[in-house]
């Protein structure tokens, strides 16, 4: 009996670890972690993901002017919203963090209501951190140009590392 209890327990425990890592892992350079309220994950109670995995997200590509580039811009990427539903997103805001340590509050929101995207190419070549990559948050501009103010230009964070899933 105490056998069976002890099987019957080691395999609840490998259940529960199967299910926690329920996302594959990366198997390059990892530049992007998705942490907090979030269900799938591949490295603890984490989500990473390398440019790899994240071309396997819904993508979309928009031609757009920005405050940042000059004239228009061709930018694709993984749309956030996507991306949220990947790792099982449950909130009510997203910390997005830049490499530099910058980072910004976003309503989950945008990401629900906008086409936003994680852009990770700018004109047909993968963003570098020298020219705003490896990932530009891209608000819809082009569709929405109500979008086109300092709010949504403070939340459009470039050299993203991080996005945190806040209640």
């Amino acid at each position: 009996m105490k056998s069976l209890l002890s099987l019957l327990a080691g395999t609840f425990m490998l259940s529960a670890s199967a299910q926690a890592d329920n996302l594959p892992a990366p198997t390059g350079e990892v530049v992007l972690v998705v942490t907090g309220n979030i269900e799938n994950t591949n490295k603890g109670k984490s989500a990473e993901f390398d440019m790899d995995m994240l071309e396997g997200v819904e993508t979309i590509s928009r031609t757009i002017a920005t405050p940042w580039t000059e004239g228009t811009t061709a930018f694709s990427g993984p749309k956030l919203r996507s991306l949220l539903e990947e790792v099982g997103a449950h909130g009510s805001k997203l910390i997005v963090k830049a490499l530099n340590d910058y980072s910004a509050e976003i309503p989950m929101g945008d990401a629900e209501n906008f086409d936003t995207m994680l852009a990770t190419k700018m004109n047909g070549e993968y963003m570098t951190v020298r020219n705003k990559g490896p990932l530009f948050l891209i608000y819809p501009f082009d569709t929405n140009p109500e979008l086109f103010n300092e709010k949504y230009f403070s939340r459009s964070v470039w050299q993203i590392r991080e996005v945190e899933v806040v209640e």
